[in-house]
């Protein structure tokens, strides 16, 4: 008998599951995984399942082929497929028993594609995706593992990626709104998933900066929402909604928002509760009302230590300690660069983010990374700070995020004054690298 791939195994179990909040990822969640990694980078159906992930994991495979290697190591957090347990087997030598040929024209000629022909001519579909003429509980459930695992693609890889695909995911949802019969019993069901795409698709778009196309989303989104009267979606769109508001400026319009989604506060989970008062708090500070700010971090505080994650909804499963600490030591970071005020609590939330965020938040921890350092920088150690912004441009090189690199220029800038420093300068040419790539 072969012996069982630990390593494998083990990685998979420190993964998160995108589908059951609070426990580890099963076979068939990497599987899901591995398949929207190739379908992206690749365009093309995988079509690996929880049994093949079982072979590697028992060891009766210890090769696989080259892209679900690759997808493993990106999706796992490891650089080696040594770090997973994979071996190359040996080779025996064969004789070779065909000519070298042109394998670009071979290909070409086999499938009867012209030169001349242009690639994205090819990647036009003929055939849009049929909408079904009576909606299915199948389908509502197809709906929410397509919202979960692009959500976890988000997370981990940033908007930047698969935008466009999520898209055309929220387009062929809507015509199930509008084409495809619903029993009444599917209704709330059917517009809550949808609800939640078009909230993972409008998330993706504003990491992206692809404002407008993220607000028309949100506002898809809340409409779902309300229309299934699930008051649990509606303030996390309504969240989100603030987010992007403040991130562009607008913290009196983010706030108001914030406010909406309080209205019944009563309704929502401790974990909703936090979730929308850090984004209150973030607000306040933007507005630079100090007293509040610490007075609702406070509040959050309070929320989140009575959080039970069981019942929380799918979307709400990235809120845990590491994403409160980021979202309150966001808040506070604003007063500590704006007024040079409570620094040392502001630098404890940061770096509690970073040490807490694992593997699929590494874009979490890529921007709370930055801001530690962005801080530091400012107001500690400029070389200190250009070991904690070192590992935080690393993590941020693997996403694709135009939060995350409008974060990098402002450390940047903010690490000019030190440049002559051999840290900072090396800091500086990983940030214009980073950046630039």
């Amino acid at each position: 008998m072969p012996d069982p791939n630990m390593q494998l195994r083990r990685a998979r179990e420190g993964l998160s599951s995108p589908s059951a909040p609070g426990e580890h990822a099963s076979r068939q969640d990497l599987a899901d995984l591995v398949n929207a990694w190739i379908m992206q980078e690749h365009h093309r159906e995988a079509g690996l399942t929880a049994n093949y992930i079982g072979k590697l994991e028992r060891g009766l495979v210890r090769w696989p082929n080259c892209d679900y290697r690759a997808a493993l190591r990106i999706i796992l957090g490891v650089e080696h497929d040594a770090d997973l347990g994979f071996h190359r087997p040996r080779r025996t030598q064969q004789a070779t028993t065909v000519t070298d040929v042109d394998r670009k024209g071979f290909i070409r000629t086999a499938l009867g594609v012209a030169a001349a022909v242009p690639l994205a001519q090819l990647a036009i579909p003929s055939q849009s995706a049929n909408v079904p003429s009576v909606v299915a509980a199948a389908d509502i459930g197809e709906l929410r593992n397509i919202a979960s695992v692009f959500s976890t693609w988000d997370h981990t890889y940033g908007g930047g990626l698969v935008r466009d695909a999520v898209a055309a995911q929220v387009r062929y949802s809507v015509g199930l709104l509008e084409h495809a019969r619903c029993p009444r019993g599917l209704h709330d069901e059917l517009y809550a998933a949808v609800g939640w795409l078009g909230h993972v698709g409008a998330s993706m778009a504003f990491d992206a900066y692809a404002h407008d196309d993220a607000r028309k989303m949100f506002r898809l989104a809340l409409t779902c929402a309300e229309e299934a009267g699930d008051w649990h979606l509606r303030a996390k769109v309504l969240s989100s909604m603030a987010r992007q508001a403040i991130w562009c400026g607008d913290a009196d319009s983010g706030l108001t928002l914030v406010e909406l989604a309080l209205v019944r506060a009563d309704r929502l989970t401790f974990a909703e509760r936090a979730m929308l008062l850090t984004g209150r708090a973030r607000a306040l500070a933007k507005l630079g009302r100090v007293q509040e700010t610490l007075a609702t971090v406070g509040q959050a505080d309070e929320q989140f230590a009575r959080i039970h994650p069981a019942e929380e909804a799918p979307w709400m499963r990235y809120y845990d300690a590491a994403q409160h600490a980021g979202d309150t030591g966001h808040a506070l970071f604003d007063l500590a660069m704006t007024r040079g005020q409570f620094v040392s609590e502001a630098s404890g939330r940061l770096a509690a983010a970073v040490a807490g965020h694992t593997a699929p938040y590494v874009r979490s921890r890529a921007i709370s990374g930055i801001k530690l350092a962005s801080l530091t920088m400012a107001t500690g150690d400029p070389d200190e700070a250009a070991a904690i912004g070192a590992r935080a441009v690393k993590d941020a090189g693997r996403v694709r995020s135009c939060r995350t690199q409008d974060d990098m220029r402002e450390l940047h800038r903010l690490a000019r004054p030190h440049h002559i420093r051999t840290p900072v300068a090396e800091l500086r040419h990983q940030i214009h690298a980073a950046v630039q790539a």
